[in-house]
């Protein structure tokens, strides 16, 4: 049985479009940011959630509903006692492996058409795999890559806006296929730029070599690098890893940490350390 499946899906809500607009170039993959306005007051979401989107959908397996569940990508706002929520979302289709037909991805068409005023219905909210840790001066590294920059957009927003004093690290790690889509780190949508002068936090780009040609992002030799902090880092219990992102680049990250740690083993029994100690923390697609 799968995660979705487990997850309640009866109480519902009805969440409208208040805003939507693209933040990729036409000439580029569709990427989107969508405020949506929940009425019900019931209705409460964090910055470490996510809730799902529903969408009237027939499938071979008898589902009635497509369910996908979205990070939170902003600070969850309330207006007129609204809550508003940000949800980043890429325009998605796929390949059939055997008959070789294009697919539209069901939820990320059905929101990227939405307009002003359209209504949802909505799920949740969940927990995700990651948490903003108690204490603060913990340590992260935050990896991310397209449209997982979202719960780490937030996680950062809410340290630096609404906690105390934040004493640790925070090394962010973003890959993207070029430079025109580092989303929230260009020179149009640079949000997260204003965080650049805070003594904890810096931001490392890292992008495809070859974006046309679908070439894994160089995640991995950004990460490298930075060897000796991040080395340093990893000498302390209180540091977390957190990763969002695509599948393809999960094998050089793990490449990258074994350089830097010196041997397989090494990370192996690190990784294990920060797994057990709920440290470790990723969402992969």
């Amino acid at each position: 049985m799968s995660y979705l499946s487990d997850l309640n899906t009866k109480q519902q809500y009805k969440a409208r479009v208040k805003q939507t607009h693209r933040l990729t170039p036409t000439n580029k993959e569709e990427i989107r940011e969508i405020i949506l306005e929940v009425e019900d007051p019931a209705f409460k979401c964090k910055v470490d959630q996510s809730f799902g989107v529903l969408v009237k959908h027939s499938s071979d397996f008898g589902n009635e509903f497509h369910h996908r569940l979205y990070s939170v990508a902003d600070l969850p706002a309330t207006q007129n006692g609204h809550t508003q929520i940000t949800m980043l979302v890429k325009r998605c289709n796929y390949v059939d492996e055997f008959s070789g037909e294009l697919y539209n991805g069901v939820s990320s068409n059905y929101l990227c058409d939405r307009r002003v005023g359209d209504e949802i219905n909505i799920t949740g909210p969940f927990e995700l795999p990651f948490k903003v840790p108690e204490e603060k001066n913990a340590n992260m590294i935050l990896i991310g890559m397209g449209t997982g920059i979202a719960p780490f957009r937030a996680f950062i927003k809410h340290i630096y806006s609404q906690e105390k004093d934040w004493k640790g690290k925070i090394r962010l790690f973003y890959g993207a296929k070029s430079g025109l889509e580092l989303l929230y780190l260009n020179d149009k949508d640079g949000d997260l730029t204003n965080y650049y002068d805070k003594a904890t936090f810096e931001a490392f780009h890292a992008l495809s070599p070859r974006p046309h040609w679908n070439d894994p992002i160089m995640l991995d030799e950004a990460i490298e690098s930075r060897a000796e902090e991040i080395l340093e880092m990893l000498s302390y219990a209180n540091t977390y890893i957190y990763i969002a992102g695509y599948e393809k680049v999960k094998e050089n990250l793990n490449k990258a940490f074994i350089n830097i740690m010196g041997s397989k083993e090494k990370w192996e029994n690190r990784k294990a350390e920060l797994i057990a100690g709920k440290k470790w923390a990723e969402v992969i697609y």
